[in-house]
C-alpha cells in the first residue's frame, strides 16, 4: 500500500474574514486611516519602529494571491506597513506576535520555543489563534514587530501595494512557519 502524501493528510480550515478596524486589529497592529492635513502626530498615526536599519518604502507588485495560505511570516526587528494602491479590497491572515525575550528565557526550556535562523527565539503560531482580516478603502495596516502575517491576498489577478519595512527585512529578518509541514493544516479565507 502506498503512503499518503502530505496533501492528502492536510486539513483545510476556513477562516471568516472580518473588517480591519482600529478595534478589531489592535492585537496585531494599527489600522491607519486618512487624517486632516496639518494634524499633529498622535496615537492614530502609525507608531513605527524602523530603528534597526535603513527604511525601505516601495511599491510591491503582486499577482495570483488567492485567498488561501499555508505559510505565515514574522519580522522580529521591524514594524511593517502595507496598503493597497487605489484602496482595493485585500485580505491578510495574522497571528499575535510570539517573540520571546532571551533574558526571560534564561534557565527555561520548552518544546515550543524555537530559535529562528535570524537568531531570535519565538513560539510558533497556534492554529486556533490565526485570524483573517478584510481591508478596503483608503487605509493601511501597520503590523507590530513580530506579528505573524500571510498575504496580502486578493481576488484580482494583480494588485500593487505600498510597503514600508527595512531595506534588508526579507534577507535578515524573515521567519516563516509552514502549517502544512508542522500542523498538517491549510487556511482558506471566507469573504
Amino acid at each position: 500500500m502506498a503512503a499518503a502524501s502530505d496533501e492528502q493528510l492536510t486539513a483545510l480550515i476556513k477562516l471568516k474574514a472580518i473588517d480591519a478596524t482600529p478595534e478589531t486589529f489592535q492585537e496585531f497592529g494599527q489600522v491607519i486611516e486618512a487624517s486632516d492635513d496639518g494634524e499633529e502626530f498622535g496615537p492614530l498615526d502609525a507608531q513605527l519602529d524602523l530603528s534597526h536599519g535603513i527604511p525601505r518604502f516601495y511599491i510591491m507588485h503582486l499577482q495570483d494571491r488567492p485567498l488561501k495560505f499555508s505559510t505565515i511570516t514574522h519580522h522580529a526587528s521591524v514594524t511593517q506597513c502595507l496598503g493597497a494602491i487605489g484602496g482595493h479590497v485585500w485580505y491578510l491572515g495574522v497571528g499575535k506576535p510570539s517573540i520571546i525575550d532571551p533574558t526571560v528565557m534564561k534557565g527555561t526550556t520548552g518544546a515550543d520555543v524555537v530559535q529562528s535562523h535570524c537568531s531570535h527565539f519565538y513560539v510558533p503560531p497556534a492554529v486556533d489563534d490565526i485570524r483573517a482580516f478584510r481591508i478596503s478603502g483608503p487605509k493601511f495596516l501597520k503590523l507590530n514587530r513580530g506579528t505573524w502575517h500571510a498575504g496580502p491576498l486578493f481576488t484580482e489577478k494583480t494588485m500593487d501595494f505600498y510597503n514600508l519595512e527595512l531595506s534588508n527585512t526579507n534577507v535578515v529578518d524573515h521567519t516563516t512557519h509552514d502549517f502544512i509541514q508542522k500542523n498538517k493544516v491549510e487556511f482558506l479565507l471566507d469573504e
